[in-house]
């Protein structure tokens, strides 16, 4: 006989079992399965998009990106669907080789499906699309899917808006828990680039599988609450992947420290995706630039995580 558990609560009984199994065998520590529970795990990542100027041109294929994530010796990449030369079941399971040889494994993939946008007919067919992108993370082998929340209709209330939001992040999640992949929305604009609106969303959808993509930039301070409050607020709803540049939308320099603490002192673990800007760098291009943004990454991860 069959007993039904339902997912969250499967999720908390499978987090609490890991926790509770004691370090055997050579490789055995001290560490208690509450100091376990207690430690923040940063690895750095690497989306593609950085180099979108050159994936975009023809300068640089695919392969290369992936040649040049092993070089830089990241942890795993994110793969920004844009620059897929197809969705054929075939091509991407070349793709997941690829990386499989190159001990990359994909910390999430990224398309750029918006929820809101178009009218309820696109809509509709949004949420069909957000499926099909869930069938490819499946093939690439990734659990995470980044998507976009959008902007409202004219004439449409933030509220509604917020409705509609959650009723596609419900289909969406239901769908892609069956494959065990997560649903992350991106802080961006108009409507998720606030933290009430993200927390709102999440709490609307209320499933293990929906989480917030952190983009480290893009929330828009308040008169009560800067950007890293934002960020901080949302932070328990944060999946595994976190977008990285070194500044915000309005071009001021981020304190990398402060963030890296913010991501600590909640345990995180997941990867710090480096997401390189040209046009926020003094244009400075993705070949030099990247390898910088990587390095900085590199660091602040090692000082901040505590496995």
């Amino acid at each position: 006989m069959q007993s039904h558990i339902p997912r969250r609560q499967f999720l908390k009984n499978a987090a609490a079992a890991v926790l509770a199994v004691p370090a055997i065998g050579p490789f055995a520590t001290q560490a208690s399965a509450a100091s376990i529970a207690d430690a923040s795990r940063l690895r750095v990542g690497l989306c593609a998009y950085s180099y979108r100027d050159l994936l975009t041109k023809g300068e640089m294929t695919l392969e290369a990106f992936f040649a040049k994530a092993f070089d830089l010796r990241v942890d795993a990449v994110d793969m920004t669907v844009y620059y897929l030369k197809s969705t054929d079941p075939a091509y991407l399971a070349g793709v997941r080789h690829l990386a499989y040889k190159l001990a990359l494994p994909f910390s999430g993939t990224a398309c750029g499906s918006n929820i809101l946008n178009g009218d309820d007919a696109k809509r509709k067919t949004t949420q069909q699309e957000i499926k099909d992108w869930v069938d490819v993370a499946d093939r690439l082998g990734t659990s995470h899917l980044r998507i976009f929340v959008g902007r409202l209709r004219n004439g449409e209330t933030m509220q509604q808006g917020i409705a509609a939001t959650v009723e596609t992040m419900k289909i969406a999640c239901d769908y892609s828990a069956k494959k065990g992949i997560m649903i992350g929305i991106e802080p961006h604009p108009v409507i998720s680039e606030h933290a009430d609106v993200c927390l709102e969303i999440m709490h609307g959808v209320d499933s293990p599988y929906a989480g917030v993509n952190i983009d480290i930039t893009h929330f828009i301070p308040t008169p009560t609450m800067d950007a890293y409050a934002q960020i901080e607020a949302v932070l328990p709803y944060a999946t595994g992947t976190v977008h990285v540049r070194e500044r915000f939308d309005d071009k001021t320099l981020i304190d990398m420290d402060r963030m890296w603490k913010l991501f600590a002192k909640t345990n995180y673990r997941g990867y710090m995706s480096v997401e390189y800007e040209p046009d926020w760098n003094l244009k400075e291009p993705a070949i030099t630039g990247v390898p910088k943004l990587v390095a900085r990454t590199r660091e602040l991860c090692k000082q901040y995580s505590a496995t």
